[in-house]
């Protein structure tokens, strides 16, 4: 969410084992109660700009995230908390939101200059996969298990939005458009069968159809304080960084508040779940430039999506 200034947008927001574990409760998050749900610092305050974003997690446990040092970069974060830049983006162009695809490539959605990148994480190779000059970003993106991209598209100083599909041979479809508002964090539900796409104060939910299509567009929470980025757990749960009030929340399917971690910092602005088991999650603060960590108890959708390619060879 960088289309504007950083702090205006805050302003706005202010005013306005593994794959049966799904099975076993409580496989997963073996610390006590004690050790859930609270956040620490994972990197050091300044150690990113104010534009950190992303985040997400490759299937070897590294976190990475936009605007490392400087902006224009994607950082990496090994899991014991080393730093650095992994790569540079051309010149003109700073990266959002960052997702993987089923055969471990990074997607990046380059906000400055209307495109989806595309990592081959073996070679580093950055390649083009879509470009979208109709598009006012894109910001974060979600991608389903048929590697189709759905991409969150907020113009904010007109407080409008809209939604993409870019499809695997490259095809970009407009989803919705009306009357949706600065449309912002985006996410596939845990079954597939739900849109989730955040915008101001609103976390509004759509069908999601076996071709990618949405209809039935409809409120799903209504909160006091503004959304920014939200990934799902594998019991469909949603958490998604309140920017409003510094917290991370937990909501139902159903969009029943489940329950709200405190950080450190006031404006959290994305969240990926990654650790050993899943049951990590990262969170980007856009004031203290950097990224906070607590666990769970629940591992993520992705995370274990990441898991199930891995096992079938993809």
């Amino acid at each position: 969410m960088k289309y504007m200034k950083h702090k205006t947008i805050l302003s706005y927001l202010l005013s306005g084992c593994i794959l049966c574990a799904t099975l076993i409760p409580g496989a997963f998050a073996q610390e006590t109660s004690d050790g859930l749900f609270k956040s620490s610092a994972f990197t050091p305050v300044k150690s990113f700009t104010s534009g950190v974003e992303g985040p997400a997690v490759d299937r070897e446990g590294n976190l990475y995230a936009v605007n490392y040092h400087h902006s224009g970069t994607i950082g990496i974060v090994t899991p014991e908390g080393e730093a650095g830049i992994f790569l540079e983006l051309p010149e003109g162009s700073i990266a959002n939101g960052i997702r993987f695809d089923s055969r471990g490539n990074m997607l990046i959605a380059d906000y400055t200059g209307h495109n989806i990148y595309r990592v081959d994480m073996t070679t580093k190779e950055l390649s083009l996969y879509a470009h979208g000059p109709e598009m006012t970003q894109p910001n974060d993106i979600a991608v389903d298990s048929k590697d189709r991209i759905y991409a969150s598209d907020p113009d904010f100083k007109a407080r409008a939005g809209r939604v993409w599909r870019i499809d695997p041979d490259k095809k970009i479809t407009l989803l919705d458009s009306e009357g949706i508002g600065p449309a912002n964090g985006i996410e596939v539900s845990t079954d597939e069968k739900t849109l989730y796409v955040n915008a101001g104060r609103r976390i509004w939910a759509y069908d999601l159809s076996e071709k990618g299509d949405v209809s039935n567009r409809r409120v799903l929470v209504e909160h006091t304080a503004g959304f920014d980025g939200m990934r799902c757990d594998i019991r469909g749960n949603i958490w998604a960084a309140c920017i409003g009030n510094g917290t991370v929340t937990k909501f139902s399917p159903e969009g029943k508040v489940l329950r709200e971690v405190a950080l450190l910092g006031r404006a959290p602005t994305n969240v990926a779940f990654g650790g050993k088991d899943g049951c990590t999650i990262y969170v980007t603060l856009m004031d203290q430039a950097n990224i906070e960590s607590f666990r769970v108890d629940i591992p993520g959708r992705e995370w274990m999506m990441q898991r199930k390619n891995t096992a079938g060879g993809r």
